[in-house]
């Protein structure tokens, strides 16, 4: 059964991780950790002034589920927005926890993860990279309310 679990996809997924590395003075960071097995996603995030991630890159160390949820996460990271990323977290966090159908739109490739919910101790490790590109959005929308803030104050 837990063979099923490591499908093709999902090795091809953890094998080919798209924007691995950092970016140099990112707006924003994020940092997740599964604390039961230990895999760790970095995620490094620059916004447009709509809100739109615009560059993005990862430096995620994790087990091939925190690898492929990472490789979707990178996939589908340039071009969205606060809004989606956290509507795609909810829906995965429902697959996850309570069967549902999983994230919809530009993050729908999650839902490859769906045979993880038998899984409970795998479920952190899942999250780990959409998780943390929340976290470096937040962070970077914060950045840019503070940079306007203190143009706006030196005007």
């Amino acid at each position: 059964m837990i063979d099923d679990l490591y499908s093709a996809r999902i090795l091809s997924l953890a094998a080919n991780l798209p924007y691995a590395g950092r970016l140099s003075a990112p707006e924003g960071t994020g940092e997740k950790i599964a604390k039961l097995c230990g895999s760790r996603a970095i995620v490094d995030v620059d916004l447009d002034e709509n809100g739109h991630v615009v560059r993005f890159a990862q430096d995620v160390k994790a087990c091939a589920l925190g690898q492929a949820g990472a490789g979707v996460v990178g996939e589908a990271a340039i071009g969205s927005r606060l809004a989606e990323i956290e509507a795609a977290r909810d829906a995965m966090l429902a697959m996850l926890k309570s069967g549902g159908e999983g994230p919809e739109g530009r993050f729908e490739g999650l839902r490859i993860l769906k045979q993880v919910a038998d899984y409970p101790a795998r479920h952190a490790s899942s999250m780990v990279a959409i998780e943390a590109l929340l976290d470096a959005v937040r962070q970077a929308l914060k950045h840019h309310t503070d940079t306007r803030t203190n143009i706006a104050g030196a005007a």
